[in-house]
C-alpha cells in the first residue's frame, strides 16, 4: 500500500495530538497515587529523570518509524525492514502493538466510565455531608452494579469511536485542538484553588523537597515504569501519529514540547490533589482508591467542594477521552491498511473493544471470583499484563528497530537533526534507554 496522504494540518496540531495521546489516566489517576505510595518528591525527581533518559528517546524512536514509513504501523515496519534487508517479521510488532492497545482501551473505557459517574454525582452534590465510610461504600456499590457500569462504559466508547470515525482532520485534530487547551485551563483553575487551601504549603513541600532517605530500588523501578507508561510509548500508537506528521516539523522539538506538557499535567494534578488531601489530614498513600474514595471525602469538607470535585472529574473525563481516541487510532489505521474504510474500521474496533470491556465490568460483580491467571480476575489481568509487560516489550523492540535495524540514512532523515544529532540520539537509545527499558520489563515480570 502507498504512503498515507493524511497529515496533521500544522505542527501545533501534531503536538496537541501526541500530548492528547500521552495525557490521561497515567497523569491524573496513576501519578498521584504512585507518588503517594513512593514518598513524594523522591519519586517525582526520579520520574522526571527517567522521562528524559527513557521516555523521550523511545518516544522519538516510535514516531520516527511512523514518519519514515508513512503507513500504518504494520506496513511501516515491514516497508522499513525490507529497505534494511532485515526480516519481514518485524511487521508483526505492529500487530503486537494493536493487541496491546486493544486490551488497554478495553479497561481504559471502563475506568473512564467511572469518571462519568462521579462527574454526575459531584454536580448533583451527592458527596456533600457524606461520611467517609459512606463514600467508600458508595464506590463499592457502583462497582458491583453491572448495569450502571455497562451504561457508562458504552457511553464512553460511543464518544471515543465517533471522533475516530470522523478521521484525522475532521475528528482527532478538531477534538484535540478544543479539549487540550480546555484541559490545561481546568488544571490551572484547580491548582489556583489549591493555593487557597490549608494544605497547599504542606503539599508543595512534600512534592518538591526530596527526602534522599526515601530513595530505594523499589522507588526507582516504579519511577522508571511510570515514566515509560505516562508517555504512551510501546504500543505503536505514536507510530501511527508519526505517519501523519508534517514534513517540515522538528521531531526532537515536538517531542520535547510534549514531554513538558505531559509532566506539567502530572505536577498540576499532584498540587491540586495533595493540597486538598493534606487540608483534610488524609493519607496521600491510599493507592488507586485515592481518586474515587479519598478525594470525594476531602472535597466534601471544603466550601464549594461539590463544584470543585465536579471540575476535577470533568478534567479526568476530558483527559481520558483524548487519550482513548489516540489509543484507538492505530487499530483503525491497521484495519484501513487491510482495505476497510475508516468508518467501518472504527465500528469494528469499537464493538470489539466494548465487548471485551464487559469482562472488566463483570469482574466486580458476577465474575469477581473467576480467576484468569493466578488469583487475578479479568480486570486485574488486563490492567497488569498489557501495561507492565506488553508495553515494555513493545518499547524495547521499537527502540531496537529504530536504533539498530532501520537504514541509517532513512532514520537520520526522519529525525532531521543532521549526522551529529542523530549519532547522539542513537547512542542514547542504544546504551541508556534500551537497558532502562529492560529494567522496566524485568521489574514488571518480577
Amino acid at each position: 500500500m502507498n504512503e498515507t496522504l493524511e497529515r496533521w494540518s500544522s505542527r501545533r496540531a501534531f503536538i496537541l495530538a501526541v500530548t492528547g495521546a500521552a495525557v490521561g489516566l497515567g497523569n491524573i489517576w496513576r501519578f498521584p497515587y504512585m507518588t503517594g505510595e513512593n514518598g513524594g518528591a523522591a519519586f517525582l525527581l526520579l520520574y522526571v529523570v527517567f522521562v528524559v533518559l527513557l521516555g523521550l528517546p523511545v518516544m522519538i524512536a516510535e514516531i520516527l518509524i511512523g514518519r519514515a514509513g508513512r503507513r500504518s504501523p504494520m506496513r511501516s515496519l515491514g516497508h522499513l525492514a525490507r529497505q534494511a534487508g532485515a526480516s519481514p517479521h518485524w511487521r508483526w510488532l505492529g500487530l503486537f502493538g494493536v493487541i496491546t492497545v486493544f486490551f488497554i482501551l478495553s479497561f481504559y473505557s471502563v475506568v473512564s466510565g467511572w469518571s462519568i459517574e462521579y462527574l454526575v454525582e459531584s454536580v448533583n452534590g451527592d458527596f456533600a455531608g457524606m461520611a467517609p465510610q459512606a463514600v467508600g461504600a458508595n464506590f463499592n456499590a457502583f462497582l458491583a452494579d453491572p448495569l450502571r457500569m455497562t451504561f457508562n462504559h458504552t457511553l464512553f466508547m460511543l464518544l471515543t469511536m465517533s471522533v475516530v470515525a470522523a478521521g484525522i482532520s475532521g475528528g482527532l485534530e478538531k477534538l484535540n485542538n478544543l479539549l487540550m487547551p480546555l484541559l490545561y485551563l481546568l488544571l490551572i483553575v484547580l491548582a489556583g484553588y489549591a493555593t487557597t487551601t490549608d494544605g497547599f504549603g504542606t503539599a508543595m513541600a512534600w512534592l518538591f523537597t526530596p527526602d534522599l532517605a526515601a530513595l530505594s530500588v523499589s522507588v526507582m523501578l516504579n519511577a522508571m515504569g511510570h515514566a515509560f507508561f505516562t508517555l504512551a510509548v510501546g504500543a505503536c500508537a505514536l507510530m501511527a501519529y508519526g505517519a501523519y506528521m508534517p514534513d517540515d516539523q522538528s521531531l526532537p522539538r515536538a517531542v520535547g514540547a510534549v514531554a513538558v506538557l505531559d509532566v506539567a499535567v502530572a505536577l498540576l494534578s499532584g498540587i491540586a490533589i495533595f493540597s486538598v488531601v493534606f487540608s483534610q489530614g488524609l493519607d496521600p498513600g491510599e493507592g488507586p482508591g485515592l481518586m474515587f474514595v479519598t478525594l470525594p471525602i476531602a472535597f466534601a469538607e471544603l466550601p464549594g467542594g461539590s463544584l470543585w470535585l465536579g471540575v476535577f472529574f470533568l478534567l479526568l473525563l476530558l483527559a481520558t477521552w483524548t487519550s482513548s481516541i489516540n489509543l484507538a487510532e492505530p487499530m483503525v489505521a491497521t484495519l484501513q491498511g487491510w482495505g476497510l474504510k475508516r468508518g467501518r474500521a472504527a465500528a469494528c474496533v469499537g464493538v470489539a473493544v466494548w465487548a471485551v470491556g464487559l469482562l472488566s465490568v463483570f469482574s466486580f460483580s458476577s465474575m469477581a471470583e473467576v480467576h484468569w491467571l493466578g488469583d487475578m480476575n479479568f480486570f486485574d489481568l488486563v490492567t497488569t499484563v498489557p501495561t507492565d509487560l506488553f508495553l515494555p516489550i513493545g518499547g524495547l523492540l521499537i527502540a531496537i528497530f529504530a536504533a539498530w535495524v532501520m537504514p541509517r540514512d532513512t532514520a537520520e532523515l526522519a529525525l532531521g537533526t543532521g549526522p551529529a544529532g542523530f549519532r547522539s540520539w542513537q547512542r542514547l537509545v542504544r546504551f541508556v534507554s534500551i537497558p532502562l527499558v529492560v529494567g522496566v520489563l524485568v521489574s514488571g515480570i518480577w
